[in-house]
């Protein structure tokens, strides 16, 4: 079985302090395990939670943070040998798949499941371990305007708000609305205009609300422009010219902000339903009797289940779903600087980390 050396990554060493370079030790996979070399490690909101917001991760620090991981599998356990070789998207949520949660249907509650970057070491780096459950295959060749680096997005920042419009039960009778097009939400709004919605996207950045309406959004509002109840009217007026006869707003927050979080709850009404996709740690008050006097449903969603990523990865390879406009290649060396960018917000598209030369085919 081959040894992987010479491996390296960038991890965190306490909140608020630089991500710090770090020889890994040779990498061997256990049966059931593989080692990824990483084409490209997407950076998430979740990764600024715990490099800046002091979120705990479930792996004591230091700790290579990166879930959304692409790359191709470069040494296999006995159990996992068909792997080698292969490209593959690597699940942001690992279930192990005997739990009781597992059993029930219910994998992304798994209390076995391995999260890299938060159950162990991550993305930011050349090679990651990780378990070979729940691999995504990628194929080998790959639409024009799409790498194997980018697709380390669909990692979650593509399945995450692919489940919650899945349990939403979103169809082409509905109005989907996403609160927050950054990153998730950018995504979201494609989703949802693939499978024929009517599509509102809600941010307080001009550039974020152009890219949406570009990308299937035939409404966009700028939160910053307009009252909670200029809002809900602008949406409901939208929805009614739609002619869509779905009972209820479909509603999607995917910002991660408190403000956020306060307009999609006051968008709700009969029988509508809150998929609450983005996270932060601060506190909202609300008040809850809406879901009760409107008949309405609240739902999260922690990540998607494995048996869900080629559902969405197709949404990519078939054009329904763009990358490119919404994430962009950094080289892995400037891991500390672009997530001091993105904690300062000075940077538009998702950035994906390469531990290549920029520019180099990743596929």
């Amino acid at each position: 079985m081959p040894v992987i050396r010479g491996a390296y990554g960038y991890r965190l060493i306490a909140p608020g302090q630089p991500l710090e370079r770090h020889d890994l030790p040779p990498l061997e996979p256990s049966p059931d395990e593989v080692v990824v070399e990483v084409a490209g490690c997407g950076v998430c909101h979740t990764d600024l939670g715990f490099a800046v917001e002091g979120v705990p991760t479930r792996h004591p620090l230091p700790l290579i943070l990166g879930h959304e991981i692409a790359g191709r599998v470069v040494a296999a356990g006995e159990q996992a040998a068909d792997w080698n070789g292969r490209a593959v998207i690597v699940p942001a949520v690992i279930p192990c798949g005997a739990c009781p949660a597992c059993a029930a249907g219910r994998p992304t509650i798994c209390r076995r499941q391995f999260m890299p970057g938060n159950d162990g070491d991550g993305g930011f780096a050349t090679h990651v371990r990780v378990p070979a459950r729940g691999l995504c295959p990628v194929p080998d060749r790959l639409p024009k305007d799409v790498s194997l680096a980018l697709l380390s997005v669909v990692a979650d920042a593509v399945t995450t708000p692919y489940e919650a419009i899945h349990r939403s039960e979103l169809s082409a009778d509905d109005v989907a609305v996403f609160v927050g097009v950054g990153g998730i939400g950018g995504f979201g709004v494609q989703i949802a205009a693939a499978l024929g919605a009517a599509v509102v996207a809600i941010d307080i950045d001009p550039h974020r609300l152009e890219l949406s309406s570009q990308h299937g959004a035939g409404l966009i509002l700028d939160a910053g422009r307009f009252t909670a109840k200029e809002l809900k009217a602008a949406v409901r007026s939208f929805a009614k010219e739609s002619g869509r006869k779905g009972i209820g707003l479909k509603i999607f927050e995917t910002s991660g902000t408190t403000q956020g979080q306060s307009t999609a709850f006051g968008l709700l009404d009969h029988g509508g339903h809150l998929a609450v996709v983005g996270f932060t740690p601060k506190k909202v008050e609300l008040r809850l009797s809406n879901l009760m006097a409107f008949d309405a449903t609240a739902r999260g969603n922690w990540g998607c289940p494995p048996q869900r990523y080629p559902e969405a990865l197709a949404l990519v390879l078939e054009g329904k779903v763009a990358l490119g406009p919404f994430a962009e290649e950094h080289p892995l060396d400037d891991a500390p600087a672009v997530l001091e960018a993105v904690a300062a917000h000075t940077v538009q598209r998702r950035p994906v980390l390469v531990p290549r030369p920029h520019g180099k085919d990743s596929s």
